[in-house]
């Protein structure tokens, strides 16, 4: 099977007839974009002075209920009750939903408090509270640490774990699981729980998070390129090979068999495009079983004659990237990432490394701007909280 490699393509020839999406490599784009860069904003996270759909990811962690006094008034985390702490949070993602482009989601990491010797309950209301606002929550990711601040409690057991809550408006937001699985490399889909030990900070903010986090969910959330006159970020385009995981012993003789019998890249793709049976409850359930050629459904029946009970290891063959969906306007823009509580602007820091513009809005940033090159501030309205 010919497969096109991902890191080069011939320049492409951009074009204003959108009805056609063409695939590009995200070099070709690359040569068009000025360095990554991150802004610095004094501001409100429920009042942040950024344009509409101007957002691609927002990555964030804001003080937790009762934790910490920033002394500031019109901090976010000193509100007398929790419902008045949610109904806080609940302002800054109706700010974010207008910040964000159709495709962005939230990746918000937040812990719960002990009050009146209980705990509150703080993430699972934030929750609830978000779905009425019209918010999909698609993951509840648990962050869990081998250590943690000391705890005086006898009758409890120490916290090692927090939240990061993923949201997103619509369903078809961007989404990079192949990218990030790549990277974690243990599966094709690595599940919803993070171990990342906290970073040894010696700095003025308390409550540091650590890149690694800020790492897994750019990857995830937010694209690296996006076309900035229709706001369509680049995803990836597949092809899926014939190669298997041979760590996994029946995957390993399917390849045998497959060898032996001389399937072809033919029978392969047969194979995948039937699904993983051509009888039964699949014909109901699954995308292209019956409704195929019938000269793929002949390769499929001489491959399964072939496989046996082997014959399904091949719908779950590896793929490759081929390349970047391109919509052909030619006017190339970074991946955005916004934090709206940055702190000392570990997630600044991050998004920049890893190739995306990034923001960060703050009271009172105790990141300094000179850390990183940035571009002039832009002024926020106050909440008058």
């Amino acid at each position: 099977m010919s497969l096109a490699p991902e890191a080069h393509h011939a320049q492409p020839t951009f074009s204003r007839n959108l009805s056609t999406v063409g695939v590009s490599a995200l070099e070709d784009w690359e040569g068009n974009l000025p360095p990554a860069t991150t802004e610095v904003v004094i501001g409100d996270a429920r009042h942040t002075g950024l344009a509409n759909d101007s957002v691609d990811l927002i990555v964030t962690s804001p003080p937790y209920w009762q934790k910490r006094d920033y002394g500031h008034q019109d901090q976010i985390g000193q509100e007398p009750t929790p419902q008045a702490y949610v109904e806080s949070m609940m302002e800054c993602l109706d700010e974010w939903k207008r910040v964000l482009r159709p495709t962005g989601s939230v990746f918000l990491n937040v812990g719960d408090t002990y009050y009146n010797r209980s705990l509150m309950g703080i993430p699972g209301l934030l929750e609830f509270d978000a779905v009425q606002r019209g918010w999909l929550i698609r993951n509840r990711i648990i962050w869990t640490k081998d250590g943690g601040m000391p705890e005086p409690a006898k009758n409890r057991l120490a916290n090692r774990h927090e939240y990061i809550i993923h949201l997103a408006l619509k369903p078809n937001y961007y989404y990079d699981l192949f990218g990030y699985s790549e990277y974690m490399g243990n599966g094709a889909n690595p599940g919803d729980v993070w171990k990342i030990n906290p970073e040894r900070n010696m700095g003025s903010h308390l409550a540091p998070y650590p890149q690694e986090l800020v790492r897994r969910s750019v990857m995830l959330g937010c694209p690296p390129q996006v076309c900035s006159t229709c706001n369509k970020p680049r995803s990836r385009v597949f092809e899926r090979t014939r190669e298997l995981d041979t760590n996994r012993p029946q995957a390993k003789r399917a390849m045998e068999l497959a060898d032996a019998a001389g399937l072809t890249d033919d029978h392969i793709r047969a194979i995948q495009a039937t699904g993983v049976s051509d009888v039964g409850k699949a014909t109901k359930f699954q995308n292209g079983t019956g409704r195929n050629s019938q000269e793929v459904q002949r390769l499929a029946a001489e491959a399964k004659v072939a496989l046996g009970g082997y014959f399904r290891e091949f719908t779950f063959a590896k793929k490759v990237t081929t390349g970047w969906t391109d919509c052909g306007h030619g006017t190339p823009a970074r991946g955005m990432v916004l934090d709206p509580f940055m702190g000392t602007g570990t997630t600044l820091k991050t998004a920049q490394d890893m190739g995306r513009d990034a923001v960060g809005v703050d009271l009172v940033p105790l990141m300094q701007q000179a850390e990183v090159p940035a571009k002039p501030k832009v002024p926020a309205k106050r909440s008058g909280r």
